[in-house]
């Protein structure tokens, strides 16, 4: 037995789970191995110092799985925003047949994806932005609710309700993400009308993983209540693991008169990789979502996924089938 639908077809992998673009650890060991274990692997753009970097980084994880895998570029802004058309330029000319796309105005990227055939992923926080994205023409539509790690947007929507309602007006595939970690999540998302799950914090604790074991055991030892929301004053609400830097930071910003330059050497992305490479916990952030919680161990992709698929399908073919073959017959008068 196989959990199809059409997002396995569309992007031609077996199992419907997706690894999100992650700064600093969609690297080519995860997500080669998440495409060797049969879901999508995802290579994040601005991890690569340089669009040369990224190009070098694709070939090295062609060479780790003859599987499909894509890259995440995710547009946000800056007053000194890196070469994003240079990057779309290397993951183009990298033959990338699939792109994760995040962020702000989109539209300028994803039509050049569209015009040289690349499949578009387009995560949103929102039903009217998953609309928007339809109509600019994207394959994919990556519904992120309240409970994930990254910025979750401002409409605090969590997935049990943003999912359906998605469903409900969204035409094109549908994935489901934030809070997703394991296989009743999986039958939760598909009862839901999305077509698969896409993970983030989960994959963080694998094996493969490129980062600190001090960060997996971080994440594990980590209940659903672990997470702090950051950036809120300044309409950039974030969800990062709770560790003494983003308790620091929630409470600078509590200050009536905190600006965004009172946090800043506190949220660099620069002290974020410190934290992620060597398992400091208090150099910087670690964004991590709520599915903390429901994260117990450190498995290989492979593992992951065939447990989570394996789980998926005897709750859809047994628990929840069971509830139909055992209907209260009526007492005779």
């Amino acid at each position: 037995m196989a959990i199809t639908t059409r997002i396995t077809e569309l992007l031609g992998i077996e199992h419907p789970i997706v690894q999100g673009g992650m700064m600093w650890v969609g690297r080519a060991e995860l997500a080669a191995a998440v495409s060797n274990a049969g879901g999508l692997g995802i290579l994040t753009a601005l991890t690569q110092p340089t669009p040369d970097d990224l190009r070098r980084e694709i070939d090295r994880c062609r060479s780790m799985t003859d599987k499909p895998f894509g890259v995440n570029l995710t547009i946000l802004p800056s007053v000194t925003p890196p070469p994003y058309a240079d990057y779309r330029k290397a993951i183009i000319d990298s033959g990338v047949r699939i792109v994760e796309t995040a962020g702000h105005k989109p539209q300028e990227h994803v039509e050049d994806f569209k015009g040289h055939g690349i499949t578009v992923l387009h995560k949103c926080t929102a039903v009217r932005h998953a609309l928007s994205a339809e109509r600019m023409g994207v394959d994919i539509i990556s519904i992120d609710g309240f409970e994930c790690a990254g910025h979750p947007g401002e409409d605090d929507i969590p997935g049990l309700v943003l999912i359906p309602a998605a469903a409900d007006k969204v035409k094109i595939p549908m994935l489901a993400s934030g809070g997703f970690g394991d296989g009743r999540g999986l039958a939760a998302a598909l009862a839901l009308g999305a077509e698969g799950i896409n993970m983030g914090t989960r994959f963080c604790a694998t094996v493969e993983a490129p980062i600190h074991e001090a960060v997996k055991q971080f994440i594990v030892a980590n209940d659903e209540r672990a997470t702090n929301l950051i950036f809120r004053r300044f309409h950039n609400t974030g969800r990062v693991a709770k560790n003494s830097v983003s308790d620091q930071v929630v409470a600078i910003s509590q200050q009536p008169e905190a600006v965004f330059e009172d946090i800043r050497p506190f949220v660099s992305g620069a002290k974020g990789r410190e934290a992620l490479e060597t398992g400091n916990l208090d150099a910087g952030l670690v964004w991590a979502g709520q599915v903390q919680g429901l994260i117990h161990d450190i498995p290989t992709c492979q593992d992951l996924l065939a447990q989570i698929v394996g789980d998926a399908e005897r709750i859809i073919a047994g628990r929840l089938a069971g509830f139909l073959q055992h209907q209260p017959g009526k007492v005779a008068a």
